[in-house]
């Protein structure tokens, strides 16, 4: 099981490279968090799936669990606060969008890794404030990029520096954009202790001898 466990996690890193090739390309892509999760996860999937086939030390619990947890909350926003996607404007490889690749078939992928191959009961309960650190300086990068290119730098309609109409602070104002910004950091507390919840109460030993 270890070899299954291997390529399948060399699988979602390699959607998660086929899935940010956009950034690789345009590199101001990588102000959106999608893609700086992809890079993350890719990493992550990248270290367990070579040490799964080759019996080396796996990405520690906190990595491992952030990686879950970022993808989870990636997909999450996406289906409640993006609009769908539109074919016409991102990009596909192999037939797939790679919006679709990064907001759906990798979280999905993730989380049966998580489920599946991972040993559990590894978890402390202050990760999920762990994996809070990052998303609040997230926000702040974004409006302080925002703030020193305020024009033309994309990856916005127009040239917008916001990536997201729900972080676009000119379009929305200071209380929506609060009030979008308190919707996030929610949902990485939620997303996070309830993967923390789970990996508690699964058995200790992976169900498929992931060995993670």
């Amino acid at each position: 099981m270890r070899f299954i466990a291997g390529i399948w996690r060399l699988a979602i890193a390699a959607l998660c490279i086929m899935g940010t090739s956009e950034a690789w390309r345009i590199p101001n892509r990588w102000v959106y968090f999608t893609f700086q999760t992809g890079a993350l996860i890719a990493f992550v999937m990248l270290w367990a799936g070579a040490a799964s086939l080759v019996h080396g030390e796996q990405p520690p619990a906190w990595l491992k669990g952030m990686a879950t947890t970022y993808a989870v909350v990636v997909a999450l926003v996406a289906f409640f606060m993006m609009p769908p996607d539109d074919p016409r404007y991102v990009p596909q490889i192999l037939g797939i969008m790679t919006n679709t690749m990064l907001h759906r078939i990798v979280p999905i992928m993730v989380v049966i890794d998580f489920l599946v191959f991972d040993v559990h009961r590894r978890y402390k309960p202050t990760y999920p404030l762990l994996w809070l650190i990052y998303p609040p300086l997230y926000l702040i990068f974004v409006l302080a990029r925002a703030w020193w290119w305020p024009h033309g730098v994309g990856p916005g309609v127009g040239g917008s520096p916001y990536p997201y109409t729900f972080l676009d602070l000119p379009s929305i104002g200071w209380a929506n954009f609060g009030v979008s910004c308190l919707k996030i950091v929610a949902a990485f507390l939620v997303v996070g202790a309830l993967v923390c919840i789970i990996d508690r109460a699964m058995p200790a030993r992976a169900l498929a001898g992931g060995g993670a």
